[in-house]
């Protein structure tokens, strides 16, 4: 967010003071807070971007709206629907803009990939598989404490659901999940899911205790799509996205950079966000149904 164009970085907090002008220092930020407060009390800060363990991200992202503040979450934008709402009420009640962190909604790889689906490339989309794993097993990691909201579907899951959300444009009429949970954490470390869309099936796999891999497949009536590194997309090198066996190359760009500018640009010229809050509301129905389901053991209706 540093090298964007419409976004600066004017401060960090941490419930640290030492911590907080440690980094500050190193990333050459000019302000350093020991608490979350007081840079909420700060006039000169117009945005905050809330990165905190996920059962923070609604509580923090209201009281930065109350003070004031535009806000960019990240995901999963709460760790209920309830919340979800809470938090919709309090964009709406304060007036400022939120937007949650999907920063894989503005990178010109998949927006290239719709606009390539928009265009007929592989005929309507029928079926998408997708899989995202990685390896983290530490119980002091907030990934893996359930009170924080950890888990394989808050952590990565999520991108699974928001991609077939997107690529499908419209929402699933009903949902089922297997999870298999750690034992010691008592968090999902690996979860299978089915998503039925009045157009399609979505299937999808994610654990956070599996080797490193994602990938997401598009299947049309009359094609294919693959999206060789869906969600990390490299920094350093070109994207690329394979669509009927032909190589389609996305330019070399960083996508939190992207993000950041979209964000503060639409602050900036008072338009709407590129992610509006109520498409994150619809996508904690679906995660919240599929908790359900594990539980249940049947489909469950979002």
């Amino acid at each position: 967010m540093q090298r964007g164009v419409w976004s600066e970085v004017t401060a960090i907090a941490s419930r640290d003071i030492e911590k907080a002008r440690r980094t500050a220092v190193s990333f050459g930020i000019p302000k350093a807070y020991g608490s979350y407060e007081d840079l909420l009390a700060d006039p000169e800060i117009e945005a905050i971007y809330n990165p905190l363990p996920n059962h923070l991200h609604v509580p923090w992202s209201i009281r930065a709206a109350e003070a004031g503040k535009h806000v960019l979450c990240e995901k999963p934008i709460s760790i209920s629907l309830t919340d979800a709402r809470r938090l919709l009420a309090a964009r709406d009640r304060t007036g400022v803009k939120m937007q949650e962190a999907f920063m894989i909604r503005t990178h010109p790889q998949w927006l290239g990939t719709l606009d390539m689906i928009r265009a007929g490339k592989i005929g309507p989309p029928r079926s998408i598989m997708g899989y995202f794993s990685f390896y983290n097993d530490d119980p002091t990691n907030i990934r893996n404490i359930r009170e924080m909201g950890g888990g394989a579907v808050m952590d990565i899951g999520c991108y699974l659901v928001n991609t077939s959300r997107l690529i499908f444009a419209e929402e699933p009429r009903r949902v089922i999940a297997a999870f298999e949970t750690d034992p010691q954490t008592k968090v999902d470390r690996m979860t299978s899911m089915i998503l039925d869309y009045p157009s399609g099936q979505a299937i999808g796999t994610c654990s956070t205790q599996m080797t490193y891999y994602q990938r997401v497949h598009i299947f049309g009536t009359r094609g294919h799509i693959e999206v060789q590194i869906p969600f990390n997309a490299p920094n350093n090198k070109p994207s690329q996205v394979f669509v009927n066996g032909e190589t389609q190359e996305f330019a070399t760009c960083d996508q939190y950079q992207i993000q950041g500018d979209l964000f503060s640009k639409a602050i900036r010229e008072n338009t709407v966000v590129p992610i509006p809050l109520e498409d994150s509301v619809l996508n904690m129905k679906v995660i919240e149904a599929l908790f359900r389901s594990a539980e249940s053991g049947t489909w469950e209706k979002p």
